[in-house]
């Protein structure tokens, strides 16, 4: 790949000369992204794609006004045109603004993904061998009647200068593994995958190792047939343990989205709904029980969502949302902060240079408790232990929630009594964290992500990381797929 536009050392000077410094406070923020998509389908390798793409966002506040205007001429003649109108859209909506102050305090400072591996150090040919060995191993049966392994990379770099001699350079390394195999017979189709594309982080090459990527396509494969002669699975109130790959949606779903502050302050009403968490519960409300610690944490290294500030030029630090089960804080940037008058963390970020930052999750975990994974199967009476999410279903207010799994197991008296095919659960979201009653320890602790979190209007996808161990849950609805 070629070097990446902010190692020029012009750019930076560039920006600041760009800016006015006649305002209360002005920003530019340039992203530069490389990416490479490969995939082999059924032993046949698809088109390869490579990507490209760079521009800055210049943001200007003025008089209590707001303005944005992104370009992709990084000229001086483009930067000069984006910021007039950015000026102009904050003399348009000064006094009127619902983000009227600028951020405070003059942000300086860097980040990069650890790397142990240069992904540059695989050959193209290399990548192309193993996945092209992936998709034999997925292919052990006629009954695959669909398969595939890809390897996604992206690199992304920004830099945001602000007016008031702000410099935030920031270095992202992506890795974005994947597997599925369909198995089919007759009218029952059964799907497995690698984590449901959860396995992802940053890193080099190793990001493949960690999640042992060259190991997993024989047992998927397998899975998916085993599925095929699996019971349907059991209806009824029970335990539910749910692995480290469908926590992440759990997390996800019911406790990131429904603490965003500005979906709690009506931002996302017409779009993606709003939150059954009322600013009031915050520092009081039972979220869940004793067992459940909910952290923000960007500083994991490899999460999918670890930097070192957001792009409002926030430093990132820990932070818990929920302490023994107590609500906390919220997922809400300065802006939303000032606005709501509410604690909240480093997360105001945006998923492009053609999008301002808004209210998003980054690294959000459930912190690993005190029983091993044995321990909490042998407590269980009658339940069933889900693996990896496959479809999900939840209210405009993040309350009510439906989530169905690819993988599951029967626990009879305290031990696995066989699979079990589309499991799928039900609940309300504080009914179903009150009910937590067992966390394993750091030993099923997986730290993973979710590539492609949708928000906000224009929509903006980006990555999200979720870190858990397997979960057990009392008195949940479970169901099976086939009723």
């Amino acid at each position: 790949m070629t070097d990446l536009l902010i190692e020029t050392p012009s750019i930076a000077d560039r920006l600041r000369r760009a800016l006015p410094s006649d305002v209360d406070h002005a920003s530019a923020r340039v992203v530069d992204e490389r990416s490479e998509r490969l995939r082999v389908r059924r032993n046949e390798l698809e088109p390869i794609f490579n990507d490209f793409d760079s521009g800055a966002m210049i943001t200007i506040w003025d008089r209590g006004g707001l303005g944005y205007a992104a370009t992709a001429d990084l000229s001086d003649g483009g930067l000069a045109t984006a910021v007039a109108r950015a000026r102009r859209w904050a003399a348009i909506t000064a006094g009127t603004a619902i983000a009227a102050d600028p951020p405070s305090g003059r942000a300086t400072g860097s980040y990069a993904t650890p790397v142990e591996i240069s992904w540059d150090t695989m050959p193209l040919e290399d990548r192309l061998g193993l996945l092209h060995e992936q998709s034999r191993r997925l292919g052990i049966d006629e009954r695959i009647v669909d398969h595939s392994a890809s390897l996604t990379r992206r690199d992304v770099d920004t830099l945001l200068v602000t007016s008031d001699g702000g410099h935030i350079e920031q270095r992202f390394r992506f890795v974005y593994p994947a597997l599925g195999a369909t198995a089919n017979e007759g009218s029952n189709t059964q799907i497995r995958t690698f984590g449901g594309h959860a396995f992802c982080g940053q890193g080099g090459a190793e990001v493949l190792g960690r999640y042992g990527f060259g190991d997993a396509a024989s047992r998927i494969a397998e899975q998916a047939l085993e599925l095929l002669t699996a019971p349907n699975c059991p209806t009824g109130t029970m335990d539910l343990l749910a692995a480290p790959d469908q926590m992440i949606l759990q997390i996800h779903e019911s406790i990131g989205h429904p603490l965003e502050l500005d979906r709690i302050l009506g931002d996302e009403r017409n779009y993606a709904g709003t939150s059954f968490v009322t600013p009031d519960m915050f520092g009081t409300f039972r979220y869940g029980s004793d067992l459940l610690d909910v952290t923000f944490d960007p500083t994991v290294p490899g999460q999918l969502a670890s930097y070192g500030f957001d792009d409002d030029g926030t430093p990132a630090a820990k932070q818990y949302l929920i302490r023994r089960g107590i609500l906390q804080r919220g997922l809400g940037g300065v802006v939303s902060q000032g606005r709501s008058g509410l604690p909240g963390v480093a997360n105001s970020r945006a998923c492009s240079w053609n999008r301002p930052p808004i209210d998003r999750m980054a690294n959000l975990n459930v912190e690993p408790g005190d029983s091993t994974v044995d321990e909490l199967i042998a407590s269980v009476e009658r339940g069933v232990y889900v693996h990896t999410n496959s479809s999900w279903s939840i209210d405009d207010s993040r309350n009510k929630f439906q989530f169905g799994c690819e993988y599951g197991q029967l626990i009879e008296d305290g031990e696995i009594v066989g699979t079990v095919r589309n499991p799928g659960y039900r609940g309300i979201s504080r009914n179903f964290w009150r009910n937590l009653k067992g966390v394993a320890d750091r030993d099923s602790f997986t730290v993973m992500g979710t590539p492609n979190c949708g928000k906000g209007e224009l929509n903006q996808m980006i990555g999200t990381g979720h870190a858990s161990p397997a979960c057990l849950f009392g008195d949940v609805e479970v169901f099976g797929g086939e009723q």
